[in-house]
C-alpha cells in the first residue's frame, strides 16, 4: 500500500499546481480540490478528513472550501442522521456548461469587435478583421464540441450517479 499512499499523494500534488497555475487559486484550495478529486472516487471526504490530510489549520480548510464551493469547483452533500458535509467535485456536465458561458459571453465580444474592425476598413484592420474571423470559427467549433461533451456527460452522470 505505500506505493498507492505515494501514487495518490503525486496525484493530489500534480493536481494542485495545475489548478494553482490555470486557475489561480491559492496552493491549499488547489491541493484541497485535488485531495476531493482523486479521493472521493466512491468515498466519502469531509472538513475534518481534509484537515488531517492537508496539514493545514481548521480556519485555512474552511476559507478555502468556501472559495472552491463559491466559484462551482465542488459541491457538498450531507447523510440523514450525519452532521458533517462530504464534499465531491463538480460534475463534469457543470463544469463544462461553464465553459460554454464563456464562450457565449466571448462570442458577443468577438462579434463586436469585427464590427468595429469592419468599420475602420484599413489595410490593418483587414488583417485583424480576418484573425477576428478566424478566431470566432475557431469559439464556434469549441462551442459544438463543449456542447456534445456535456450532452455525453449528462448521460454518464444520469446513469452513474456518485
Amino acid at each position: 500500500m505505500p506505493d498507492l499512499e505515494k501514487d495518490r499523494e503525486e496525484l493530489v500534488e500534480l493536481f494542485g499546481v495545475f489548478f494553482e497555475s490555470t486557475h489561480n487559486m491559492p496552493p491549499l484550495g488547489a491541493r484541497i480540490l485535488g485531495h476531493i478529486i482523486v479521493e472521493t472516487c466512491g468515498d466519502k471526504i469531509s472538513f475534518e478528513d481534509l484537515v488531517e490530510r492537508t496539514g493545514a489549520s481548521k480556519s485555512s480548510v474552511s476559507t478555502n472550501l468556501n472559495l472552491l464551493l463559491k466559484i462551482g469547483k465542488i459541491s457538498y452533500y450531507t447523510l440523514p442522521g450525519d452532521r458533517k458535509k462530504y464534499y465531491k467535485p463538480t460534475p463534469f456536465s457543470a463544469r463544462f456548461e461553464h465553459y460554454l458561458k464563456m464562450i457565449t459571453l466571448e462570442k458577443v465580444i468577438i462579434d463586436k469587435m469585427a464590427a468595429f474592425r469592419t468599420k475602420s476598413l484599413s489595410p490593418k484592420s483587414k488583417h485583424d478583421l480576418l484573425m477576428v474571423e478566424a478566431y470566432k470559427e475557431h469559439m464556434l467549433e469549441m462551442e459544438r464540441l463543449i456542447h456534445k461533451s456535456v450532452n455525453d456527460f449528462k448521460e454518464i452522470e444520469k446513469n452513474n450517479p456518485i
